[in-house]
């Protein structure tokens, strides 16, 4: 079923509850179908067949072979990896989609910084080089849009958000606009496989809470899948995925390539 379907039927199960007074079952997403990649046979065979725990650990054996960049670097990897395709000279903002200036990145009212999707706070990880300089969960942003998403776990509703239409947000939570929640769960989720605890930093896992603070934790996990299944890899997720790939970390976003696995695993 589309999302569009999804949505469509949402609203008319919503009316039709009001009317005779009937609670209706939530609807859920359909799981993502599996697909192949050229990766399949050579930076993934050592995931084949897996399922759970067992194909998150393969994973972040996989994934965790990887080169790190300092945060300053990141200013010039994000003009590359956050390219707008149709203008060479800006870069793609999250949660608006705006196309601005390579060159305004700073910390002014209409420049465009560094945010981290998996926010530095659940899990105290900092700027230095590691989580808090992986490329795979780092975009471009507006200054004051990133303001206002700050921590903020993952959720649905909320107020409009100044500058980035589409995008809703309240007390403890925030909710992209459409074209990003998909890139947003692959992103969180990337992280809750590539770091577990078993090097400097901290575990960083999902879990369904909206007030998790400090704590290596990011919610809701049952929204971000959603999110996952309702906004499939784009082709600017997909590249940017390759310019990391190729060009920065030489490690992938595995839930890019396989966007079926985030319902395999959790």
């Amino acid at each position: 079923m589309s999302v569009a379907r999804i949505r469509s039927w949402k609203v008319w199960a919503a009316l039709s509850a009001a009317v005779v007074g009937l609670t209706l079952p939530a609807v859920t997403a359909t799981p993502a179908a599996a697909t192949t990649t050229a990766y399949d046979t050579t930076y993934y065979k050592n995931a084949a067949g897996k399922t759970g725990t067992s194909l998150k650990s393969a994973l972040h054996t996989i994934i965790s072979s990887q080169s790190k960049i300092s945060y300053d670097a990141v200013w010039n990897a994000l003009k590359v990896t956050d390219q707008d395709p149709n203008n060479t000279n800006n870069v793609v903002l999250l949660y608006s989609g705006v196309s601005r200036s390579k060159s305004l990145n700073g910390g002014a009212v209409g420049n465009w910084n560094r945010e981290h999707v998996w926010a530095q706070s659940h899990g105290n990880f900092g700027t230095s080089a590691g989580p808090g300089t992986d490329l795979h969960h780092l975009r471009a942003c507006d200054v004051q849009v990133n303001s206002i998403r700050g921590n903020k776990d993952w959720d649905l509703g909320g107020s409009a958000v100044s500058g980035a239409s589409g995008s809703y947000t309240d007390s403890n939570s925030f909710e992209p606009r459409n074209a990003d929640k998909g890139d947003v769960a692959r992103m969180i989720l990337y992280m809750a496989v590539r770091y577990e605890g078993d090097d400097a930093w901290p575990d960083l896992e999902p879990n369904d809470s909206t007030s998790n603070g400090s704590v290596p934790w990011h919610g809701r996990l049952s929204i971000l899948k959603q999110w996952n299944e309702q906004d499939p890899p784009s082709a600017f997720e997909e590249r940017r995925n390759d310019v990391i790939y190729n060009s920065y970390q030489g490690n992938r976003n595995p839930f890019i390539d396989h966007p079926e696995w985030v319902e395999a695993i959790w």
